[in-house]
């Protein structure tokens, strides 16, 4: 089985967040980047599914050279090789472009994602990708199995849960509950020494929508707190002062 994996190169969970002095991009000061923890478990699966050399595993990053030691840990995880599409990534569409273009001229018989990337939380790229393939996707997967040419997935919906029968090639989008993230061990990290890192341009893609300016959330207004037999008083607050009710 050979599968590509897509992975996004994201500011660490801890990271505290702010932007630019005219709040049109991020202020990357001091920000430490990982792989996308929905990307780690979609890895996760992928060498699960290619243990014992029953496939092969390579990781695609959009991003410029600066992303390079995310990929380098991909490859410590277990992939057997990667590939960075040269290019900052300017938005899903242009991202899903540039996966698709790489895969058209591959032959993958799986296509694995998170299902979003934390900083944008869009949830867009695996079905961009399936459509510019031409091939089945499925997002936001739960549970992801293979027999033969197909692939069993899935989902939660609202009040239960969905299972699909697809076949092969598909382009999935991993939830938390597809695999468990790995952490690389010593032999993984010499090894992605020498593991292929392959270098692309990127195709190009007419910019259909641009981010204009960024801005920071208010801060988190004081509390009132209520005693529960003052069931009176937190009427009147909810009325007078929220007024909400």
């Amino acid at each position: 089985m050979n599968i590509l994996v897509c992975i996004s190169n994201v500011p660490d969970t801890t990271s505290k967040i702010t932007f630019t002095a005219d709040g049109t991009s991020l202020n990357t000061a001091g920000i430490q980047y990982i792989i996308n923890p929905y990307d780690e478990i979609a890895l996760a699966r992928a060498i699960d599914l290619t243990d014992g050399g029953t496939g092969t595993v390579t990781v695609i990053n959009v991003g410029e050279a600066t992303t390079e030691a995310t990929i380098r840990k991909a490859l410590a995880i277990g992939a057997h090789g990667a590939v960075r599409v040269d290019a900052a990534p300017r938005d899903a569409w242009f991202v899903a472009r540039q996966i698709a273009a790489y895969a058209k001229n591959h032959s993958f018989d799986l296509i694995l994602t998170g299902r979003e990337s934390i900083d944008y939380n869009g949830t867009q790229v695996a079905a961009y990708v399936g459509e510019l393939l031409s091939i089945p996707s499925v997002s936001t997967a739960k549970r992801l199995s293979i027999e033969g040419d197909r692939a069993t997935v899935e989902r939660e919906i609202e009040g239960g849960k969905e299972v699909l029968s697809v076949p092969l090639p598909l382009v999935v989008g991993a939830a938390e509950g597809v695999a468990e993230p790995r952490i690389p061990n010593m032999r993984g990290i010499m090894s992605a020494r020498t593991k292929p890192l392959e270098v692309i341009p990127p195709v190009a893609v007419p910019e259909l929508s641009r981010i204009t300016s960024y801005e920071s959330p208010e801060p988190r207004s004081s509390v009132t707190l209520v005693d529960a037999g003052e069931v009176g008083k937190l009427v009147d607050l909810l009325h007078n002062k929220a007024r909400v009710i």
